[in-house]
Formats: C-alpha cells, sequence, structure tokens
C-alpha cells in the first residue's frame, strides 16, 4: 500500500474554520479508528510559519503532508488543520498538522484562528509537539514566545487539564548541547506561565500540573540533513506504545472513546467557534450519552431486522 493510501490525510478544518465532518467521518472510517476503543493517541505540531512542521511530521511519521519549497521561498503551505494517520505506528496514532503561527498571509490581527485552533489541539491531543527555532531560545523577541502565551492562556478555559505532553522540538541545532540550551529553555517557558492571568482556581497552579514537558533538538535539515534524518527515526522511537505507563502520553487523563472521537472533535470546534469556555468533564458526559443513545438505536434496528427475517421463515 503506497504511503497516501496509508496515511488518508485529509483536510479537517479549513482556513476559513469549516469543519469537515464528512471527510473526517471518512477519515476514521479508512483508518478503522472506531475499532481502537481507548488505544490511539493524538499527536499536533504548532509553531511559526515556515519553521519545517510538515517536513518533520513527514519524516516523524511517515506521513505525506504537503511541505514548503526552500527555492520558492518562505510562504504559507499548511491552512487550517490537516489530519493523517502515522503508518506503522501502534497504538493507532492520528498526527494533525496546524496552519503556522504568525504568517503574513493572516496579518498581526487576525489571531483569533491561531487561538482557536491551539484550544482545539490541546482539547483533543495527547502530545503537543512545539516546533521552534534554536537561537529563538533566552531571546525577548522569541517567535515562539506568543504562540506559548497563547497555548497558556487557552490551556485555562479548559475546566480541566488533560495533562497534555508539550514537547519542544529546536530546529537547527547549533554547537551548544541540549544541556545547556534546555535549562534556559524552561526558564523561558516558566517566566510565560508565570506572566499569564490565571483565575483564581489556578492562581498558584505549577505548570506541570497542566503539561508534562519534555524538550528534543535536532539538526539542520538543509545543512545536515543525514543527522537529521537519524535523530528524527530515534525520536520516532518514543512514539511506540506511547500511551502506556512511562510512555510520552502516559499521564492524559479524560480520554474519549475512539468510536466518539469525530462527533466529540466537531462539538469542541463548535464550542470553540462560538467563543465559549470549554467544560471538557461535561463535554466527555455528553458524548457518552450521545454514543449510548446511538448503540441503542442500532441494537435495536439489528433486533427489528432479526424479528422481521424469522417472521418471513415462518
Amino acid at each position: 500500500m503506497d504511503k497516501e493510501a496509508e496515511c488518508c490525510s485529509t483536510h479537517l478544518i479549513e482556513g476559513d474554520g469549516t469543519f469537515n465532518g464528512v471527510g473526517l467521518d471518512s477519515f476514521i472510517k479508512q483508518v478503522k479508528l472506531a475499532e481502537c476503543g481507548l488505544s490511539y493517541a493524538v499527536v499536533a505540531i504548532m509553531g511559526p510559519q515556515s519553521s519545517g512542521k510538515s517536513t518533520l511530521l513527514n519524516h516523524l511519521f511517515h506521513t505525506n503532508f504537503r511541505e514548503m519549497d526552500a527555492y520558492r521561498g518562505r510562504s504559507q503551505t499548511t491552512k487550517g488543520i490537516w489530519i493523517a494517520r502515522c503508518p506503522g505506528i501502534e497504538p493507532c496514532t492520528i498526527v494533525m498538522d496546524l496552519e503556522g503561527t504568525d504568517g503574513r498571509e493572516r496579518g498581526e490581527d487576525d489571531t483569533a484562528f491561531e487561538k482557536q485552533s491551539a484550544l482545539f489541539a490541546l482539547a483533543v491531543s495527547d502530545i503537543v509537539l512545539i516546533n521552534m527555532w534554536c537561537h529563538d531560545i533566552g531571546r525577548e523577541q522569541a517567535a515562539n514566545k506568543p504562540l506559548l502565551k497563547t497555548v497558556f492562556q487557552v490551556m485555562l478555559r479548559l475546566f480541566s487539564p488533560r495533562k497534555t505532553t508539550l514537547m519542544f522540538v529546536i530546529r537547527d541545532k547549533t554547537k551548544t548541547p541540549l544541556e545547556n540550551l534546555e535549562p534556559v529553555l524552561r526558564e523561558d517557558i516558566q517566566k510565560i506561565w508565570d506572566s499569564v492571568p490565571k483565575p483564581e482556581a489556578h492562581k498558584h497552579t505549577p505548570l506541570s500540573d497542566f503539561f508534562n514537558v519534555q524538550v528534543v533538538a535536532l539538526s539542520s535539515y538543509e545543512e545536515k540533513e543525514e543527522q537529521f534524518k537519524e535523530q528524527v527515526a530515534n525520536l520516532r522511537q518514543k512514539f511506540f506504545h506511547s500511551i502506556a505507563p512511562g510512555g510520552l502520553a502516559g499521564d492524559r487523563r479524560g480520554v474519549v472513546p475512539a468510536s466518539g472521537f469525530s462527533f466529540s472533535a466537531q462539538q469542541i470546534w463548535k464550542v470553540i467557534k462560538e467563543n465559549k469556555d470549554l467544560d471538557l468533564p461535561a463535554h466527555k458526559v455528553m458524548v457518552a450519552t450521545v454514543r449510548c443513545e446511538e448503540i441503542a438505536n442500532e441494537k435495536y434496528s439489528s433486533f427489528v431486522a432479526n424479528e422481521v427475517q424469522i417472521l418471513a421463515t415462518i
């Protein structure tokens, strides 16, 4: 089977915010997601435009997201949110490629979609990759700082945090060792968390209650391609059995059964578009109720059909 058929990449949310429900249902059927129960993982990536997010995903998960052509200049390739399955990784792992932040196509004032897509990713993902430049670490005007502020602010709008794993992927690593870069990055992250206004209930909540923070570094894809590929192959191993205890998403909470994923994702996006806070525990109960009704209706229809067949043979 070729890569395209295995990945089944689908445009989940258009650049104008339209949710592709029909496409998602078709995707779920193709990858047989509904059969997975709780044994599946969702990964998302966010970061500045033209920072190589799609390229990283394609090497890391063997997906086929559209990549920027370096020879044609830096411009937006991912519009809205795309979704694909990661071939060869167990449990079934779904990855979302989010539109780049701070892109000139949207302009400075149009950050609404950026915030909405960040909140959506945090609400449905077990692992979120934050793609960032090595030279941004420790810089006051770093490209990822507004994004991180957004992530932390919207996370506080989820009534019950999912304990998402935030994996910071440092791109184009210099000769500075990771053990020297990581403390500076963690200090940056902590400062941003401390600066974000919090509701009374979370005034003194530590970052670790909301996120499991991990840091990895990769060489430049353009200048050290072989080294980059080797590092990415090693990183890929971490995504196998990611939901097992001790795995990347071993601490996750509030997982929606795979059979309810489509309905859940559509409802979450609807609430986000209406600019309401997301009460995830209440949302989970609602998804479970709807699924129970659907299953009951399916069973009843099946029972009636069987009764008709039996009567026809008498």
